[in-house]
């Protein structure tokens, strides 16, 4: 026995010393880490308007591309307003329809007096149709007032109970301030087109002066058409409006990735800009790796990268460094440390790196954010 553990204890001492000399020679020769995870991109979906949950089409964990329709919200209260636009278009298009009529009637009778006269008569017509058109639209704008004002008392009174949103209250507010709005240029309407209807009663009467009256009325009704058209410009956007307003109740996914944290359900009341899911990229994902301060000294982009993920033993995984953080992870932290507070201690600081995957994601080896991994950067 006393023959062997020389023989042993030798062989010990070889092994160590190996041992030393191959950790030594791998920190000479590479910078490593630990602190290091897969990242991801991970989007939160959030609606645009408020309303009750018709639809949920999708669960946890389910895939889905962009652009796939996710969540619909109950819509029947856009729709309604999308119907309204487009009947409000229409009027304003065919008012200015009827005025380019009684310009047209009045331009194309300025000749003989006689053709004047029977000019004047047609426009007396016209403008009694008008006077009736612009009653019509004060009715309908007072319809309109009274909708808008009964709406935005009781969003007033909700927005008092916490029950509606400032963004809802508003909202209500303008429709009403519109609706007011609309009123008075159709109450406007109503008296310019009533004077049309004195001027042409009275051009009757008129013989030498007709044509010069003529003229004056084809200068009113060209004022009258410019408006009318920016009118129908209005109410245009009006409609679109509504028609985008419309849209934003079908929420789909803006990237394609994995469902998580799904928290909505059929029947669920949300709020504009409350997250109700989240989806994970799973195609784009990278390496951040938190090196000490003192390792980065011989790293640079475009470097070569080894790594090995913890939930795959064996199996080895290449990256490329794409970058450097410009400043270390204490900074980014809630309470950065100050130290000119006095509290100095010296602690080696960390910066993260974001190392780019060779690897492609696959079946075999699914890679998934947060996935713990381990770095070595050749820097020999």
């Amino acid at each position: 026995m006393k023959k062997i553990m020389p023989f042993i204890l030798g062989a010990v001492i070889l092994g160590a010393a190996y041992f030393a000399y191959s950790k030594i020679s791998f920190m000479l020769n590479n910078e490593d880490t630990e602190n290091s995870q897969l990242e991801t991109n991970i989007v939160p979906v959030a609606p645009k308007v408020a309303g009750y949950v018709t639809e949920v089409l999708v669960k946890d964990n389910q895939l889905v591309k962009a652009g796939d329709t996710i969540i619909k919200i109950d819509d029947r209260d856009q729709r309604l307003k999308v119907l309204q636009a487009e009947i409000n278009l229409k009027n304003a298009e065919a008012n200015v329809a009827l005025i380019q009529a009684n310009k047209k009637a009045v331009s194309a009778n300025i000749g003989t007096s006689d053709a004047n006269i029977q000019v004047s008569n047609a426009g007396v017509e016209a403008a009694k149709a008008a006077v009736a058109t612009a009653n019509a639209n004060v009715e309908a704008a007072k319809i309109r007032v009274w909708k808008a004002t009964q709406d935005y008392n009781r969003y007033a009174a909700l927005l008092k109970e916490k029950s509606a949103t400032q963004q809802q209250f508003d909202a209500m507010k303008a429709e009403k301030e519109a609706a007011e709005a609309a009123l008075t240029i159709a109450e406007k309407q109503v008296a310019t087109a009533q004077s049309q209807v004195n001027v042409s009663d009275k051009q009757t009467s008129i013989g030498n002066s007709q044509k010069s009256a003529v003229q004056s009325q084809v200068a009113a009704a060209q004022s009258q058409i410019t408006l009318a058209q920016t009118q129908v410009e209005q109410r245009k956007a009006e409609l679109e409006m509504a028609k985008l307003q419309l849209s934003y109740y079908v929420v789909t996914a803006p990237i394609s990735g994995t469902i998580s944290k799904k928290n909505v359900q059929i029947g669920q009341y949300i709020n504009v800009a409350q997250s109700l899911m989240s989806i994970v990229d799973g195609e784009n994902i990278w390496v951040v790796a938190n090196f000490k301060e003192t390792q980065v000294a011989k790293m640079k982009v475009g470097q070569k990268v080894k790594l090995k993920i913890d939930a795959y033993k064996g199996r080895d995984f290449e990256g490329t460094i794409e970058s450097f953080a410009a400043a270390t992870g204490a900074k980014f932290s809630l309470l950065p440390p100050d130290n000119a507070t006095g509290n100095f201690v010296k602690v080696v600081q960390r910066i993260p790196v974001r190392i780019a995957l060779t690897n492609k994601n696959n079946a075999e080896t699914p890679l998934r954010a947060g996935m713990s991994v381990d770095v070595v950067v050749p820097i020999n």
